[in-house]
């Protein structure tokens, strides 16, 4: 192996866990051999350090998190929430210190599982491309193309997504109510049992569709733009940013901040979308969605096709891309800084960064 195909292996994080390791392990124990414990450890560690980088970024941006779902769904015939800086004075006012991080417990509880589940099933969707990738062109040191990573970040976010929605989806209702709200959910469990309760099993996946569309240019995007920039600054060094083979975490964070303004920019309406169908059905909803009974009833969706017509015939296009200042943000940091802590955490439980020759 060539000193620069040990620098690759040292600094790609598509590396970790690999598919072969797992493969050889399950040969191992087929043939009465106990396999190793490092492939199992590796695999908690990677998990372990998804869900710190998820709820340490999410939490640094609950406020914006916060103001961006009430700009989504709010009655538009009964504004209260009128622009960023506005919207977060207002919640300071009505609600107190409280009110910014309203729903942020019920959001780390999903996110956490999320993002563990997200980079880790990345991690072996890049490494089960990459070697059918390997495989058919029959260069065994062929690396993964931009379009290959995007493939296995949108495969890792459908996963993470689908697995977590119902938390999600009573997230976003329980972030819009306010102390006016006619009904109080009480927290994510009591929010759970009360809408399969009173809508049915299929009202936890209320907006799954546009959920998962937007999974591909959201999260595919993150990862490709990220892994790219990544591999392009390790063989170019621009600028004197590659320092002893490494790149810097302030470079990495700048890598993390760019995807992530690339992935939500192209994939925001369709989140918007998904907030409006999330509120569809709920009853005595909360008073930011429905006006507070002194305007037009929130319109009701029959799919993501009605909801982007009735939304653009009703209030414009521009409707599609409410919250999107606090949306833009929040997303560089927030995505930033769960790529960063995710490598931080990583190095600091030594997870095995490899690939198997």
């Amino acid at each position: 192996m060539s000193s620069e195909d040990a620098v690759a292996k040292t600094t790609s994080e598509s590396a970790v866990t690999t598919i072969v390791n797992l493969a050889e392990e399950a040969k191992l124990a087929s043939e009465g051999v106990k396999a190793p414990s490092h492939a199992f450890l590796s695999v908690c560690k990677s998990l372990v350090a998804g869900g710190v980088a998820g709820g340490v970024s999410r939490t640094a941006v609950a406020p914006l998190e916060r103001l961006k779902i009430l700009l989504q769904v709010q009655n538009p015939h009964s504004i209260k929430y009128n622009g960023t800086i506005q919207g977060l004075k207002y919640i300071w006012k009505t609600e107190g210190f409280r009110g910014l991080f309203k729903g942020n417990g019920t959001n780390c509880a999903r996110i956490v599982p999320n993002s563990a589940v997200k980079f880790y099933s990345y991690e072996q969707a890049s490494k089960s491309i990459l070697w059918f990738y390997r495989q058919r062109t029959g260069d065994e040191e062929a690396q993964l193309t931009p379009l290959l990573r995007l493939g296995a970040g949108a495969c890792a976010g459908i996963i993470a997504m689908s697995a977590t929605y119902p938390m999600d989806m009573v997230r976003g209702r329980l972030t819009v109510q306010t102390e006016k709200s006619p009904r109080q959910y009480r927290g994510i469990f009591h929010a759970l049992s009360t809408v399969l309760r009173e809508e049915g099993p299929r009202a936890l996946y209320k907006g799954w569709l546009p959920s998962v569309i937007g999974v591909v240019p959201y999260v595919g995007l993150n990862f490709a733009v990220y892994e790219s920039l990544k591999d392009w600054l390790i063989k170019a060094k621009p600028f004197g940013l590659l320092q002893d083979s490494e790149l810097s975490v302030t470079t990495r964070l700048a890598c993390g901040a760019a995807a992530g303004t690339v992935g939500q920019t192209v994939a925001y309406p369709l989140d918007v979308i998904r907030r409006r169908m999330q509120m569809v059905g709920w009853k005595d909803a909360a008073s930011v969605v429905t006006g507070d009974g002194k305007t037009k009833a929130p319109l009701e969706y029959t799919g993501m096709v009605d909801a982007f017509r009735k939304t653009v015939r009703h209030e414009g296009f521009g409707a599609l891309y409410k919250g999107l200042v606090p949306n833009s943000v929040k997303v560089v940091p927030s995505i930033a800084i769960a790529f960063v802590t995710y490598e931080v955490v990583k190095d600091i439980l030594g997870v095995e960064m490899r690939i198997s020759d």
